[in-house]
Order: C-alpha cells, then structure tokens, then sequence
C-alpha cells in the first residue's frame, strides 16, 4: 500500500517541505484564453508563417501562464544544445510503442527562436518522430525563453546519471554565456541544482570517460554557486575543471601502481580518492576548493603502493559511488 499523506483539517494533503506555490483560482473554463495579449497574438502569427498552426490558446491553471498548444513542423524543431545527448535504446522503444498504437499522445515543449523551435526535455520523442518520418509535431510553446532552462532542470522523463545531468548543466551555462546573458551564477540554483555538478560537467566536457562519481562526494561539501555573470563563470569553471582533472591523473597513476602491485578490484579509484580525502576526518567548517584539491592532488602522487593492503580495499568496496 502507498504510503498515505498527513493531511489538514479540511481533508487536503498538507504542502509538501520546500513547496510555496499558490495555485490559481481559475476553474477549468476560465483556462480557455479569451483574449490573447497583443505578444501572444504575434508569436500565433509567427507559428501560421513557419508552417505551423495554433491549435489552442490557454491559460495553465498553476500560475496563469499563457501559452499556445500548436502543430509544428517536425524539421524545424530541434533539442535545444544544452540537454543531454539522446540514448539510441530509448528511442527504439519509443518508435516501437509508437507503432504499435498508431498514435502520438505526449507533446513536446518548445520556444522560437529565429524561425526555429528548440525543446528542451523532447528530444527522444522528436527524435522518434522524425525516424517515423512524421511531418508534424505537436507541441507547447512557451513564450518565456527562459523557461525552457527552468524545463530542463525540472524534466523527470527519464532519470538522469551524474554524467549526464553534469553534462547538461554545464552546456546551459555556455548556452547562456555566448548568448550574453547578464543572469548570474548563484540565480540559478533552480536550473543548475549542485554547484558540483556545472565544475564536473566542464570536466566531463573535457574528458567523456572521467569517473565523475569518485569525486563528486568532496566536490559537493567545497564547491559554490558563483556570484558572478555566466560570461565571467564561464572561465572560472573551465579553471576549477581543469584541478578536477589533474586531480584524476594523480589518481590514475595510483591506480596504476596498485595494478602493477596485483591488487584488482572495480574500487580502486574510489579507494584512492578516498584515501586521500582529508574531509573524512574534518569536523566543521571545510577548507576552500583549491586548497582541497591541491592537497588530494599532492596525496594521490604521493602514495606509497608498498603501503596498501589487500584488505584495505576490499573493505572499500562498498563505499564507492555509482556514476
């Protein structure tokens, strides 16, 4: 049985930790959006001239917002270039469901730009489509643009790994950096949730195989939201990614000297990181992120194999960290 939510004295479930939204009054009817602002009108005009139609014009009932549900044509969408690179496997399952009820129920979301739409949590559905060799797609267009960022960082579709969520955030932050976007950092910690997570997606950018999930744990407890303009994190990021780096060449040396000793194990980089973790044994407040990964650093080069027991890890083995 699921387990049941603590409700209040009129029988509605109690608001949920960290939950401040306060829906709209409107009732259903009061969606249907009437008269459309002068903006609303032209991005309609817009869809009619791309090839597109506008099939409705509502109000969502949360905050109000208006938007267009449309049928666009299917080339010209495209995910937009910040999301996380499409999995072959789930797109095969999405054509074979496809094909089996004959039909297409979940639109996309979308925003124009410049006579194209981007999507940012459709791209396996529009990628589906396409392989079918659909002409249209349907689809709800969002007149913010910003939204589609806050979309993304929401998108429950298909659970991300670290790898791929890092990936994501970290191409949104240049996204919006080259379009010279004056948004700061530290506005963002709805869009890009973990300070860690844009540094190891500038790694991963860097180096596609990188155990990422190694290092995230300490980067999690050192690492901060920028206060500073997307154009100036950008640089930043690229620096603090760089340490990440030359903190796993240090860490994959050892490895290779625990090899070249007979040890075996799928732990031994997270034994290694481990190891030389100083936060393990810190209590209060953490040293600032340089300081930590110069001193991981100098520990990983400086590990002495001869030391490292057989023992040691395996008793490390349940302490490593999926990617």
């Amino acid at each position: 049985m699921p387990k049941k939510r603590p409700v209040t004295k009129s029988g509605r479930p109690r608001t949920r930790k960290g939950v401040k939204l306060k829906p709209t009054e409107l009732n259903p009817a009061q969606l249907r959006l009437e008269a459309p602002s002068e903006d609303l009108q032209t991005l309609a005009r817009q869809v009619e001239e791309d090839g597109g139609a506008v099939l409705a014009t509502y109000r969502e009932p949360l905050g109000g917002h208006a938007l267009l549900f449309t049928a666009l044509p299917v080339d010209k969408v495209e995910p937009t270039p910040f999301q996380r690179d499409v999995s072959d496997a789930h797109v095969l399952k999405l054509t074979r469901a496809m094909d089996k009820t004959r039909r297409y129920l979940d639109p996309i979301i979308a925003v124009r730009e410049d006579g194209t739409y981007r999507t940012p949590n459709g791209g396996h559905r529009l990628t589906a489509l396409k392989e079918l060799g659909a002409k249209a797609v349907l689809a709800l267009l969002v007149p913010e643009r910003d939204v589609a960022y806050q979309i993304l960082a929401l998108n429950i579709e298909k659970a991300h790994n670290l790898r791929e969520k890092s990936l994501e955030v970290a191409r949104m932050v240049r996204d919006l950096a080259q379009s010279g976007s004056d948004r700061r950092e530290s506005d963002m910690t709805l869009e890009l949730e973990e300070p860690a997570l844009v540094t190891l997606g500038f790694a991963y950018q860097q180096r596609g195989r990188l155990s990422g999930g190694a290092y995230a744990p300490a980067l999690r407890k050192v690492d901060q939201f920028l206060d500073v303009k997307l154009p100036q994190a950008v640089p930043e990021r690229e620096r603090r990614a760089a340490l990440v780096l030359e903190l796993d060449d240090a860490v994959s040396q050892a490895v290779e000297k625990l090899k070249a000793r007979g040890l075996t194990s799928p732990y031994l980089k997270a034994f290694v990181v481990a190891r030389v973790n100083p936060l393990r044994f810190m209590k209060g407040s953490v040293p600032p992120f340089d300081e930590l990964l110069a001193t991981m650093t100098k520990r990983a080069r400086g590990m002495d194999a001869a030391k490292i027991r057989t023992e040691d890890v395996a008793r490390s083995g349940g302490a490593a960290d999926s990617d």
